[in-house]
């Protein structure tokens, strides 16, 4: 559950003399002008990086986990400051989920066959110098997940972050540098730039000195990346649909999709970004949404107006982006209650609030006939990224015959959408969900690459 705003104000007194460190200039560690220069750096710490033990990295990677909870707040704020996205409280939940739940080396593993004819190993060997893409919504949070990730697997990484978070990226960058250092590491084991642009992103695409390419984004980056013509994970976009069949229970279901909704505003591309709700339940639903989960129900006046805002000349705007609901509501002129959470209503799933993915409390809902019906209307609406959905059913052969037809990378059953992150759910955390590439939900083993070692007719003592 997010956290409590009057909690979190309780300690910004505390985090206000710790934030003239995130207003200092750009730090000294692993911030340079020229992406070919941190492309160097990155490549000179990876030299040191891969002759490092596990024990080594490990202890370095203990080191960044601690400063990002001593951190937490301050990167919740910073940002929120710098994008004008999300809210703190639920930011400072992501990084402590980071911290926490990020694998580290752990995740690097052998495996050996052995017989008559000797041993063989296949071991995950790292890659080098990594280049990673991030995006503003989570952007912290996607730099501390990679760089530990990457780092397990015995990597530097050099980012070129989106424009709208550098201020927070270079931050989070300074800090795992410092936390090598501290550590017994080399400096730079992750680098970035000062100013990023679409320039700095080609350069980095195209080094000689970087063989594998992250990229964390929309579409059209992930493409980019993807025609490099190098070894690439694509983490892209997704319209995530929440189905309610029949069975479900109703009640819980309502809360569910609002708290998974509503975390950090929608910002998580794993968020439910539309209901689809069988015809037998859809009004008992729309009841517990607006009664108990602090739902406003816009008309249809407020729905045209809502679309001209949020969809402004068909474009998505970005002023709008991980926006509060009460927010949205007041750029049309509705001043909606305090406690307002989320902005909901009914319409068919080719309402553009309802068929864009528009990263912001809006919850249209759509009413299917029967589960088929349903079925395929949240298939349509999920525009084939096989990224992320979500299903609130008792019914075994429904929940099947969905996860088959949707064929996403997360399919989150009966919970609410975070819970597929790790919070609340089991399993381990990353903000880099690779639905276009395969990998899936990213961790240390993604940044590795396999290498068979035989030891022929020899070491078998059996």
């Amino acid at each position: 559950m997010p956290v409590n705003e009057t909690m979190v104000q309780e300690i910004v007194k505390e985090v206000m003399a710790k934030m003239q460190i995130a207003d200092a200039p750009a730090g000294k560690h692993g911030i340079f002008k020229d992406m070919n220069d941190a492309v160097a750096a990155a490549k000179k710490a990876d030299e040191v990086v891969r002759r490092m033990s596990m024990d080594q990295r490990e202890k370095i990677i203990s080191i960044i986990r601690r400063k990002i909870k001593e951190n937490a707040e301050i990167f919740a704020r910073m940002g929120v400051e710098d994008t004008g996205m999300g809210n703190v409280g639920d930011k400072i939940l992501k990084h402590h989920l980071v911290a926490d739940n990020t694998p580290g080396t752990e995740d690097i593993t052998t495996t050996a066959w052995s017989g008559d004819r000797g041993l063989t190993l296949v071991e995950m060997g790292p890659f080098g110098v990594i280049g990673a893409i991030t995006p503003c919504t989570n952007p912290s949070e996607t730099v501390l997940c990679n760089t530990i990730g990457m780092l397990a697997g015995g990597n530097t990484v050099v980012f070129n972050p989106h424009p709208a978070a550098i201020k927070t990226t270079i931050f989070a960058i300074n800090m795992v540098n410092e936390a090598s250092l501290e550590g017994g590491g080399p400096d730079n084991i992750a680098c970035t730039v000062e100013k990023p642009t679409l320039e700095t992103s080609s350069i980095m695409m195209k080094h000689k000195d970087i063989p594998l390419l992250v990229a964390t984004g929309g579409p059209g980056v992930v493409t980019a990346v993807l025609s490099s013509g190098k070894r690439g994970i694509g983490a892209g976009a997704g319209n995530p649909p929440a189905l309610v069949d029949e069975t479900a229970d109703i009640r819980k279901a309502a809360q569910d999709i609002v708290n998974g909704c509503t975390f950090d505003n929608n910002l998580p591309c794993i968020a439910e970004k539309e209901i689809v709700a069988v015809s037998q339940i859809a009004d008992e639903l729309m009841h517990y949404l607006l009664t108990e989960n602090d739902c406003y129900l816009a008309s249809k006046e407020e729905q045209d107006k809502l679309t001209e805002v949020v969809l402004a000349g068909g474009k998505l705007n970005r002023k709008c982006v991980g926006r509060d609901a009460k927010t949205l509501l007041s750029m049309i002129g509705v001043n909606a209650p305090a406690n307002i959470r989320c902005i909901v209503f009914e319409g068919p799933k080719e309402h553009p609030l309802i068929s864009e993915e528009l990263m912001m409390p809006i919850l249209g809902m759509v009413r299917a006939k029967d589960f088929d019906d349903a079925v395929e209307q949240a298939v349509w609406l999920e525009h084939g990224n096989r990224h992320s959905a979500h299903i609130h059913s008792k019914n075994v052969d429904h929940i099947t015959k969905y996860a088959k037809a949707i064929d996403t990378a997360i399919l989150v059953k009966n919970g609410p959408s975070y819970s597929a992150l790790g919070f609340g759910g089991e399993g381990f955390c990353t903000f880099t969900i690779a639905s276009r590439t395969g990998e899936g939900l990213t961790s240390a083993s993604c940044f590795t690459k396999r290498r068979r070692c035989v030891m022929s007719d020899s070491l078998c003592i059996r």
